[in-house]
């Protein structure tokens, strides 16, 4: 490969680079990350194409309920085994994870404990970082002949000031090409592979507790992220990991994937950080500057039937400035590079609105579709704490650099007890962080099986944290009575499809939509439910967003399109939210008054809770000062449903 390309050509840097700023932690100015050609372009041979295989036949849990249950995880965990979570002085293992996913408390790189506030989770995936997976706890190893390497010498300390001088030298290694080859021992990396797939298989309880062999494959051209998470069905998994050293082309990637399948291995990527790809991850051309066709579309759906909308650094639903009419999109925002210290300039592109508007675009001229993806969401942890999106309880993400909320700077620092004379932004890459990032799905049991089919067929939601439930359906025959019957899950699949799936026309018919949120007993209480739309007129992909639900009995103003407010707000002084307001359940049938049965859409449903306090807040509020003036100091938690599509020719 190796092209330099300007405009809508790129600039291949070598992948080692990018690799070692995965984390966010510690930003390094990008022009301090040295330019190479690409080192890898293992590229894979090209497959036969196979289609994912389908569920696996299986005996059912006695809690099989075919109406599915709605199970919370996090797919996206880091544990010593990633390079960058080990430099941080994370020592915490896969098994750890795991622990504290059910609750437990474990060690943070701190020396302190840390553990969940709210319930144990249902199911999560271990993903450390492919490149390099395992080697820095070998080079910590005395009695391992890569300590001995001069580049080790100094790299591991308890200092977070020493460590990011650690991991300075170490991109500068990277970028540079200089790094040994030792780090990639085949023999370190079966080690490491291995550790995962025995963890996984040792804390996996079906009908109580799933466990998914997984891993991050860590590809940032020229600093842009475009990480995915690869999560495999079952046991079966290739003998190691495809990683971004061998390509950081993930068409390559996905080629390999369709390798595995054609030899039984089953996975599906999943992308996540859109928001700091400065537009490559949804861009509108392919990677090496040639046009999206349709091969590559369907290599692309077949792969990735997901994307990770909201984590720790960041949400990437939407930005304010391609979505100016929805109050709304300024969510946790980060507007920085991964890693780098280099602000993103390019928005359209790097947000999953815009991108499931610009496949509607394409399907609409072309006839396929590259972006038909659902929603999850995860933490991306660095701590091996998955699940640690907990506002009240918020501790970070990359062990001993971030723990104190002075390191965060959601406090004065050096005891002062204002923000006279200090500059609040010192930390602008920690506190542009968000507690975020929950993965749900609706699937018949707790199993690999089960929840691996509903991520397939994108029956998923994401939430900011809270573990509210969201259930959403099109259809044309509903009961009319729909919303208020028992029965009416059973009425929604039998006369409906749920969300990831795509709704036909019916001879001019207008759909109805079920939109039903319920809110986390340990969270707040809902305030109003969206249903967001995407469609095409003229050719033109537009937007809006829709209040379909409002709490506490009121109705969408019909001047305004918005429910009024319900007078919710938050005690600063206490971070008490109004108690008597907002509701415990959302439940609505809708019908779109903008409906046309020739223009294609898609609909995805946002539930809002009444305001609380941001984590930064909390942080102020212990420490007995004023919250950070720079900062929001509450914000509303939310869940997002996957998109139901449209299609107006059958």
């Amino acid at each position: 490969m190796g092209q330099q390309l300007d405009g809508r050509k790129r600039r291949w840097i070598v992948t080692g680079a990018v690799v070692a700023v995965t984390a966010g932690g510690i930003a390094l100015a990008a022009s301090d990350l040295p330019k190479a050609t690409l080192r890898g372009t293992d590229a894979p041979p090209v497959a036969k194409p196979a289609k994912p295989s389908a569920p696996l036949p299986t005996e059912h849990l006695a809690s099989w309920n075919p109406e599915r249950n709605a199970y919370f995880g996090d797919l996206h965990v880091h544990t010593k085994l990633s390079f960058d979570a080990y430099i941080f002085n994370v020592r915490a293992t896969p098994d750890d994870a795991y622990r504290f996913a059910k609750g437990e408390p474990i060690g943070h790189a701190s020396g302190a404990q840390v553990r969940l506030a709210g319930g144990p989770l249902d199911f999560v995936a271990v993903t450390d970082h492919s490149e390099y997976i395992g080697a820095m706890e070998e080079a910590n190893d005395p009695a391992s002949p890569i300590s001995k390497l001069p580049i080790v010498q100094g790299l591991f300390s308890s200092d977070p000031k020493q460590m990011q001088v650690a991991f300075n030298r170490m991109v500068f290694g990277y970028g540079a090409g200089t790094l040994p080859k030792e780090f990639s021992d085949p023999r370190i990396v079966s080690r490491a592979w291995n550790e995962l797939q025995t963890a996984a298989a040792r804390n996996y309880e079906p009908g109580r507790f799933t466990t998914f062999v997984g891993y991050e494959y860590t590809s940032a051209p020229d600093g842009r992220n475009l990480h995915r998470n690869v999560i495999f069905r079952t046991a079966k998994v290739p003998g190691a990991p495809y990683t971004a050293l061998q390509s950081n082309d993930p068409e390559n990637l996905w080629r390999t994937m369709d390798a595995w399948r054609g030899k039984g291995v089953e996975a599906l990527a999943i992308p996540h950080n859109s928001n700091g790809s400065d537009g490559l991850m949804f861009d509108t051309m392919r990677l090496n500057g040639k046009p999206i066709d349709r091969t590559y579309a369907e290599l692309r759906t077949r792969n990735e039937p997901l994307a990770e909308i909201s984590q720790i650094k960041g949400t990437s639903e939407t930005h304010p400035s391609l979505s100016p009419n929805d109050e709304w999109a300024n969510f946790e925002i980060m507007e920085r590079y991964i890693g780098v210290d280099m602000k993103v300039k390019h928005f359209r592109g790097g947000y999953v609105r815009q991108a499931l508007k610009d496949g509607l675009v394409f399907q609409d001229r072309q006839g396929f579709n590259p972006f038909k993806f659902g929603f999850i969401g995860s933490t991306d942890t660095h701590n091996a704490a998955p699940g640690s999106a907990e506002e009240k309880n918020f501790f970070s993400k990359v062990g001993r650099v971030d723990f104190t909320p002075e390191q965060r700077m959601s406090i004065p620092p050096g005891g002062a007890k204002s923000w006279d004379g200090i500059d609040p932004n010192t930390a602008i890459r920690f506190q542009d962080w968000g507690a975020s990032g929950l993965a749900g799905v609706w699937a018949e049991e707790n199993t690999r099986e089960a929840i691996y089919a509903a991520l397939r067929r994108k029956e998923t939601f994401a939430t900011s944290g809270p573990r509210i439930r969201v259930r959403f359906f099109a259809g044309y025959d509903f009961p009319a009575d729909l919303a208020k019957r028992p029965d009416l899950v059973t009425q929604a699949y039998a006369h409906g499809v749920p969300m990831g799936g795509d709704l036909l026309p019916a001879k001019g018919r207008a759909p109805r939509f079920l939109v039903w949120g319920v809110r986390d007993p340990n969270s707040g209480f809902l305030q109003r439910a969206q249903v967001v739309k995407g469609w095409i007129e003229n050719g033109v992909a537009k937007e809006r967003v829709f209040d379909v639900a409002c709490s506490d009995h009121l109705s969408v103003d019909p001047a305004t399109g918005r429910c009024p407010s319900n007078g919710a707000s938050v005690d600063l002084k206490t971070c008490e939210p109004t108690r008597f307001k907002g509701d415990v359940e959302l439940r609505t049938v809708w019908t779109d008054p903008t409906f046309d049965p020739k223009q294609r859409a898609f609909y995805y449903v946002r539930v809002l809770e009444n305001p609380s306090c941001r984590w930064s807040t909390w942080d102020a509020l212990r420490n007995g000062t004023p919250p950070n003036p720079t900062l929001p100091t509450t914000i509303m938690e939310r869940a997002w449903s996957s998109p139901i599509w449209y299609e107006p020719k059958a």
